[in-house]
């Protein structure tokens, strides 16, 4: 599908792919994973963002202890393609050394942004790194990464809503859409 403007988005925005509470189940669960797994043991949460941000606010909510949380900012993509290199834009402020920490994602499609920040998280110090993403597209995963959580798999379609978004159009949506070409 090619993509002029957000009018040809939005009027490919026709196919709802996971609603709303499809959406609360799954993260309920991830929030149970957590859980389970650091049994209230401190731990630090990173959301990536500008996407994860709906994700990360509404699974700190099913959490049962209180996480420590930070937000950092990376860039890999220009419009809907990778550039096939990861940019800092915003770091993680604290040292990580001793911590546990869990990246928590909004997608993983080719896997580039979690093959930097793993190792990079390791190298400064992180106890253990763990990832928890919303959605991942198994068929576009270039990187040999370990996924800990994915609450979803979804197909290799362009997608918005529930964070996710084309150049910041339809973050806001409450369902996750699928953009079709007529």
């Amino acid at each position: 599908m090619e993509i002029k403007s957000k009018k040809d988005l939005y009027d490919g925005i026709k196919k709802i792919l996971i609603n709303e509470n499809q959406i609360a189940e799954e993260i309920k669960k991830a929030g149970k994973y957590i859980d389970d797994i650091y049994d209230g043991r401190p731990i630090l949460l990173v959301s990536i963002l500008k996407g994860s941000f709906v994700f990360m606010a509404d699974l700190v909510r099913y959490l049962n202890f209180q996480p420590d949380i930070k937000f950092a900012r990376y860039s890999s993509y220009e419009g809907m393609e990778t550039t096939g290199c990861v940019k800092e834009i915003l770091g993680v402020d604290i040292d990580l050394t001793g911590k546990d920490v869990v990246i928590v994602e909004d997608i993983i499609d080719t896997g580039l942004t979690m093959s930097h920040l793993i190792p990079n998280y390791k190298n400064k110090g992180a106890k253990s790194v763990k990832v928890a993403t919303l959605l991942m597209k198994p068929d576009k995963l270039r990187a040999n990464i370990k996924i800990d959580y994915c609450a979803i798999k979804i197909p290799n379609d362009f997608i918005v809503g529930y964070g996710l978004d084309y150049d910041g159009f339809g973050r806001n949506y409450k369902d996750i859409y699928t953009v079709v070409n007529d």
